[in-house]
């Protein structure tokens, strides 16, 4: 009678680790993305760049950081 409590908590304990591995993986998938806008923007600004050539940059530059 008791194994079945015993395995759903199992089940629920290697779910909970499993979820908690992905979330480490978005974060850091952030964290770089936001490295990356930072650098960018910095980048632009010293450029002087504006409106659509800003934009512009910007976007290559995002893109180009990724690989």
């Amino acid at each position: 009678m008791m194994k079945k409590p015993l395995i759903s908590l199992i089940v629920l304990a290697v779910a909970a680790l499993g979820s908690g591995a992905a979330m480490a993986k978005d974060s850091a998938a952030r964290t770089a993305q936001r490295e990356r806008m930072k650098t960018c923007n910095a980048d632009a600004k010293a450029a002087n760049k504006k409106g659509a050539d800003r934009k512009a940059f910007m976007k290559e530059c995002l893109s180009a950081k990724k690989a």
